[in-house]
């Protein structure tokens, strides 16, 4: 899997990723199969939409920010950009707490899988405007219906933990990704980033390090093992 150090770097693979998309736009036969992931296969593949550039990654990688520049830099006279984030899509509080799930938010089970397919597939076969759930952090519940995604927004930056997982029908996700990118960073890096975040958000000191050490450190090691599904791994800094 290629290695990618630089913004730079990353903006030519998904310039890229681009081309193939528009020339399988118009190539394309109707009835093609599944679509694998990878670039390369686009061009053999039903022709989407959209451009749809997965981010993932453990929590605590940086993934929203690194995200969020790429959009910036997409974003161009000529070519729209726009960040669509799978946070919305984790099941409310109260249903948690129903399911015995709430100790361990986060985790593949405890985020609506089928909603968020359902928006990619959205995203890949309409050209009209699709409206996507938010998620507020302070909270920690999903806002449905916050996110709009117009027309003129050709390429998506869909970035989430559980982009490549293959498990309890999250496997549906990755054919529907134009190009994935895994982002790593040192195990004690994204460990001091979360611990900082939830006590940014109201967690002590002892608590925000027992979950990080907890149910986050647990969902890493299992997003850990999707790594070699990426089209390439990115090593900023």
């Amino acid at each position: 899997m290629p290695l990618l150090r630089t913004l730079d770097e990353i903006i030519a693979v998904v310039t890229t990723a681009t081309a193939i998309t528009t020339a399988t736009a118009v190539t394309a036969p109707t009835d093609a199969g599944p679509r694998p992931h990878s670039p390369a296969a686009a061009s053999r593949a039903d022709a989407p939409a959209r451009t749809i550039i997965g981010i993932t990654g453990s929590p605590g990688t940086g993934k929203t920010t690194f995200a969020e520049a790429l959009v910036a830099r997409l974003n161009t006279p000529v070519s729209r950009a726009q960040l669509v984030s799978m946070d919305g899509f984790h099941l409310p509080q109260a249903r948690l707490v129903e399911l015995g799930r709430r100790d361990r938010m986060g985790a593949p089970d405890t985020l609506d899988v089928d909603g968020f397919v359902h928006l990619l597939r959205r995203l890949r076969s309409t050209d009209g405007p699709v409206t996507a759930p938010g998620f507020d952090r302070e909270t920690e519940e999903a806002t449905p219906g916050t996110v709009q995604i117009d027309p003129d927004r050709r390429i998506l930056v869909v970035e989430g933990n559980y982009l490549l997982h293959d498990r309890a029908g999250w496997k549906r996700v990755a054919p529907l990704l134009n190009l994935s990118l895994f982002v790593g960073v040192d195990r004690s890096l994204h460990l001091a980033r979360l611990v900082a975040r939830h006590e940014r958000y109201g967690k002590s000191a002892t608590d925000a390090r027992a979950w990080a050490l907890g149910p986050d450190e647990a969902n890493a090691r299992l997003i850990e093992l999707t790594r070699a599904r990426a089209d390439h791994e990115i090593r900023l800094g």
